[in-house]
């Protein structure tokens, strides 16, 4: 078994063959890692959410992580870690064009909505939360992976 550093391609090549990773952002006292559905499209990635605190983070503090793995056979593993600037796709006509690519982009994966939109022991029937999107430009891309 050999560690290796992924080049920048093959990072994002894998970044572009998956749907779910975690991100991080940045708390008031320590940092906040969630899990999440992305889509990925030309050095950006594009995220959903409900209002909480990933919301409340990102919105107060622009830089994000998100890190993607995969554990396969006999030990070996890949992990890519994208380091970035987030940014809201606002529900404003400004900005509609991108809402509805972010949308149409993570459509395409089943459930691309969890977890982004299940509030904690939640039932209220009252109206529907917006729907909030977020881009998050790649300001730097790394890899490792165990063959």
């Amino acid at each position: 078994m050999q560690l290796r550093e992924m080049d920048e391609q093959d990072c994002l090549a894998f970044l572009a063959g998956h749907t779910r990773g975690h991100l991080a952002c940045q708390g008031d006292q320590y940092p906040y890692i969630v899990p999440i559905h992305y889509a990925y499209e030309k050095d950006r990635i594009f995220i959903f959410s409900m209002p909480g605190l990933k919301v409340d983070l990102l919105r107060a503090n622009a830089p994000a992580c998100v890190q993607v793995e995969e554990f396969g056979e006999n030990r070996t593993w890949k992990s890519v870690l994208v380091q970035g600037t987030s940014d809201e796709l606002t529900d404003t006509p400004a900005r509609h064009d991108e809402r509805i690519h972010a949308w149409s982009l993570l459509q395409k994966q089943p459930f691309w909505w969890e977890p982004g939109s299940l509030a904690l022991n939640s039932e209220s029937e009252g109206s529907p939360a917006p729907s909030i999107f977020f881009g998050i430009s790649i300001d730097m891309v790394s890899g490792r992976q165990v063959v």
